[in-house]
């Protein structure tokens, strides 16, 4: 039995306007937990700088929305052993969300003035750099999996298992955890996954993403606490320790962090994010159509698929360089 952690500290409720905005996103627009919480924090953050430099988010002003950009610029984000600046897209992340957060407040009256009252209006937007998506090679892709293989266990049978399906569907973290039993197909040769913003997509799964499953399937139940009461076995991915009855999204990446220094790779190089850029980018560099890619990944606008497309030349382009016999001697004969 899992060794119970330290209690979690209480928590200060929201400012009861951002809780109405929360509550908006999930009862009108469907928003998922996921969304639901980063926009909490991202707006939480944004409060917290409001109370420590005397205005309420209701009322603030464009100055004070400036300022709090501006304290973004001055702060150190530290994860596990590396530490840095706030990047710029955590900086637009943020004040796409108090744009949102504000639209919101003016459709319900609560900053007089209209439209014109958006403090959001006039503050420009971070300036991003275009970053390529991380990947993987095919040989990386089936290295990993050779190697969560090899144990044999049941827990190394659904270590592949959740590898295959990744890498066979490009399916969000989120959203492979959190599949129930009922979403696998006949025969498992597809996964019927409630996407973003409730949107429902079909799945085809690869021939080795379908034997992974029937194997694990076997083995599942080792991973059903005997007194389940239905919390874990409604879950294709059950876990006896997790509160929401699911293997969660934190502990299979810790999973694939150790596959991933058990691999030999270098850190930080594995994700569950990283499959899902490799199965777009394998896809597509062998001939798949974008529009099916787009439909796979679940992506709302074709536009953030083609991203994809860039990865694809960024790799054609260094193969060059590395390859080509004139790539180090130029001209020269």
């Amino acid at each position: 039995m899992a060794r119970p952690g330290r209690p979690a500290a209480p928590r200060e409720p929201n400012h009861p306007s951002i809780q109405s905005f929360l509550d908006m996103l999930v009862s009108e627009k469907g928003a998922a937990k996921n969304t639901v919480a980063a926009y909490e924090r991202d707006l939480n953050d944004f409060h917290a700088f409001a109370k420590s430099t005397g205005f309420d988010v209701v009322t603030a002003t464009t100055d004070n929305v400036k300022a709090y950009m501006a304290d973004l610029g001055t702060r150190v984000h530290t994860k596990g052993s590396k530490s840095g600046k706030i990047s710029e897209r955590t900086k637009a992340r943020r004040l796409s969300a108090l744009r949102q957060f504000y639209r919101f407040l003016i459709s319900e009256g609560k900053r007089s003035g209209g439209v014109e009252s958006d403090p959001t209006s006039n503050v420009e937007s971070p300036k991003q750099t275009r970053t390529l998506p991380k990947t993987l090679t095919e040989q990386e892709v089936t290295t990993l999996i050779d190697t969560a293989a090899a144990p044999g266990t049941p827990a190394a049978k659904r270590l592949v298992c959740l590898l295959e399906m990744l890498y066979s569907s490009g399916l969000r973290v989120s959203e492979l955890v959190g599949l129930p039993v009922a979403a696998i197909g006949e025969e498992a040769q597809f996964v019927l996954v409630a996407g973003k913003g409730g949107r429902e997509r079909m799945v085809p799964l690869s021939d080795p993403a379908q034997t992974a499953i029937k194997e694990y399937m076997d083995v599942r139940k080792r991973f059903v606490s005997p007194e389940d009461d239905g919390t874990q076995a409604q879950w294709l991915f059950p876990s006896k320790t997790s509160v929401v009855g699911h293997l969660t999204r934190q502990r299979f990446a810790q999973l694939l962090k150790d596959l991933s220094d058990e691999a030999g790779m270098p850190e930080g190089k594995v994700s569950p994010h990283v499959l899902r850029h490799a199965f777009a980018t394998h896809l597509l560099k062998n001939g798949a159509d974008l529009r099916s890619v787009q439909k796979m990944l679940g992506h709302a606008d074709i536009a953030t698929t083609q991203i994809y497309t860039h990865v694809i030349g960024e790799n054609l382009k260094k193969t060059v360089e590395e390859k080509h016999p004139m790539s180090k001697t130029g001209t020269d004969k």
